[in-house]
């Protein structure tokens, strides 16, 4: 990959455009996935209910997952940080009323900035 700036008046072939990247994954998922796999994914199913509701309803998309990971993109910073913290209290109320080692915490992280058009 070059380092080269693109020279002024030049147009770059590389289409950007801003986004807000909303990234989910669960503290201890390969721990809980090794001491109970059925029990792990019918839980972290019903948590990714939650998430991929509130993201629809924050106007995001969720454009990849792998495991226990989840990547949304938002045009809008704001909705992202609502959603996250949205999605950090349903979580919360839904594991109240789960059995201690059933409990998932998600981290997220928010980040704005270019992300290259790809297709």
């Amino acid at each position: 990959m070059s380092n080269e700036s693109v020279p002024p008046g030049a147009q770059s072939l590389i289409e950007r455009r801003l986004a807000t990247i909303l990234c989910a994954d669960v503290a201890g998922y390969s721990q809980m996935m090794g001491a109970n796999e059925e029990r792990t994914v019918r839980v972290f199913r019903g948590h990714r209910e939650i998430f991929e509701s509130l993201v629809r309803m924050h106007r995001g998309r969720i454009f990849n997952t792998a495991g226990d990971a989840l990547l949304a993109e938002f045009q809008s910073a704001v909705e992202a940080v609502r959603c996250a913290t949205e999605i950090q209290a349903a979580l919360r109320t839904r594991n109240e009323h789960l059995a201690a080692e059933e409990r998932m915490q998600f981290r997220i992280g928010i980040n704005l900035g270019d992300v290259i058009i790809q297709g």
